[in-house]
């Protein structure tokens, strides 16, 4: 009856995690190493990404409609998320963190880049302590289905730019509209 969404617009970024960020010390990439990203997902006690979902995804993957956003440490994998992309609407499917925030600034770097290629929603399916932190909100199935349409119909270009390089310019735009 309710479902999970992520605003756009409403991406909640603590001070803490703009420290993080402006630190200079992470980069995120964007479909780099996506059966690492997806691994780490999977790599919790309990986990329902079992080895035909893993297969089914990195076919979607190929196909071009699943994606996956990395946070890295030098060359180091340390956070990262994956979700399907249906026109302009992005379903986020899992993600994961091996330092304090770094599913958080896969989030942020995600919500910025997704804005900035033209996509409308963000699904997170269900809404957690986590993604209620970040701005992440639960509305009504009716008013899913009226954001959902459009978006579906939409076109978005997740490859249409590079993901930004720059984590302060990430900051500033996400700061600017929460």
């Amino acid at each position: 009856r309710q479902r999970g969404v992520l605003p756009l617009d409403g991406f909640h970024m603590s001070r803490s995690l703009a420290r993080r960020l402006k630190s200079d010390r992470f980069h995120a990439t964007l479909d780099v190493a996506f059966p690492d990203i997806l691994e780490g997902c999977a790599d919790r006690d309990d986990t329902w990404i079992n080895a035909t979902i893993r297969d089914l995804v990195l076919e979607l993957h190929a196909r071009g409609h699943a994606h996956a956003f990395g946070v890295w440490q030098g060359e180091t994998l340390v956070g990262g998320m994956y979700g399907l992309t249906l026109g302009a609407a992005f379903f986020g499917e899992s993600m994961f963190s091996r330092v304090t925030d770094g599913s958080k600034m896969a989030l942020a770097w995600a919500v910025d880049h997704l804005r900035r290629t033209g996509f409308t929603l963000f699904d997170t399916q269900f809404l957690t302590p986590h993604l209620a932190s970040l701005g992440a909100v639960e509305i009504s199935r009716t008013e899913y289905h009226r954001l959902l349409r459009p978006a579906i119909e939409m076109p978005a270009d997740i490859h249409a730019i590079p993901i930004e390089p720059d984590p302060q310019a990430v900051v500033q735009r996400m700061t600017q509209t929460s």
